[in-house]
């Protein structure tokens, strides 16, 4: 097996890609202990770093910004100038292929995504959407490692648990908002459920980042006549990443959408309930009793990536019976 010295990954997306990416950089320092490994991720995502002591170095592309070319021109003279001997990238655009061929890097790993990639990539790998996206990735580092597949597992302190607590984090990003792609019911389905929850002795957490605030003034206002002796509003006192890793990892039942947070449930082993509208659960979650995904029977879900690009008006996938996520907690 190869000795590689320097190695460049790069991988583009939020937080949760990045966490879903994790099996990659844990196979390769597990393999490679000696390597240096440098990540190159959108700086949007840059918080990612935080949540892991098992990169050397970072650097950040925004290569979906009007500025792409520009950032793909960044990305070329640090790909060259770095002396790595092996790429490996998630990526199936073919002009990262053809430039990280330019750069010389002696092994360039990625997917066979068209026609000329296998002259541009001294290895092709198959890209299999049809499985847990971590295992997708993982795919990537088979022709470099003997290393077995495991979970996400990002860097954090022990916690103690919260006895009987449940951690609701409602959100998804405004990206995906503006971008018309709806992931989770209304602010005030979530308030039902932390009655319900409350009513059931549980201890309730709100949590949410500053993405979250037009939903978390709207089901304060829905709560507003309930008794909240166990109810406890942590909106805006997670600082940062890390601060929402350690309240996670504090709660015994985390409940979210399909989101970051959810992937940072994975990564933390925490008993992750998330509910599923028009994506699939199957590739973002891993099978597992503790990690559990609430879904309805609309015949039309999973629909988001695999047959549009945007949500539905309708959004039947989204009515969901929250007595699932009770009989769950």
């Amino acid at each position: 097996m190869t000795d590689y010295k320097n190695i460049l990954l790069i991988n583009f997306g939020g937080i949760g890609d990045e966490i879903l990416f994790m099996p990659v950089i844990q196979s390769l320092r597990k393999t490679f202990p000696k390597s240096k490994i440098t990540l190159c991720l959108e700086g949007r995502s840059k918080s990612f770093v935080n949540l892991t002591d098992l990169l050397d170095d970072y650097f950040c592309i925004d290569i979906k910004t009007k500025n792409k070319y520009t950032e793909m021109l960044k990305l070329y003279f640090k790909a060259l100038t770095g002396k790595y001997d092996l790429v490996i990238s998630s990526g199936s655009n073919p002009l990262i292929s053809l430039l990280l061929f330019f750069t010389g890097i002696k092994e360039r790993i990625g997917y066979k995504s068209f026609k000329y990639s296998k002259y541009l990539l001294t290895k092709e790998v198959e890209l299999n959407k049809n499985q847990y996206a971590s295992k997708m990735y993982f795919d990537l580092v088979k022709p470099v490692t003997n290393a077995e597949f495991e979970l996400p597992v990002i860097k954090a302190e022990d916690e103690d648990k919260i006895s009987n607590s449940v951690l609701i984090h409602p959100g998804v990003s405004k990206i995906s908002v503006s971008k018309n792609i709806i992931k989770i019911f209304d602010a005030t389905v979530w308030a039902e459920l932390i009655k319900k929850l409350l009513g059931k002795g549980k201890k309730v957490y709100l949590a949410g980042g500053p993405d979250d605030e037009g939903c978390i003034l709207k089901i304060r206002e829905s709560l507003k006549d309930t008794d909240l002796t166990n109810f406890t509003d942590l909106f805006g006192q997670t600082k940062n990443i890390y601060d929402l890793v350690k309240l996670i990892k504090q709660s015994e039942v985390l409940i979210c959408s399909d989101s970051a947070p959810m992937h940072i449930g994975v990564a933390t082993g925490t008993k992750t309930i998330a509910v599923f509208g028009p994506t699939n659960e199957k590739l973002l979650l891993p099978e597992s009793d503790k990690f559990i995904a609430i879904t309805n029977n609309s015949e039309c879900r999973p629909c988001l990536w695999n047959k549009r690009q945007t949500t539905c008006k309708e959004l039947y996938c989204l009515n969901i019976d929250i007595e699932q996520i009770i009989s769950q907690v």
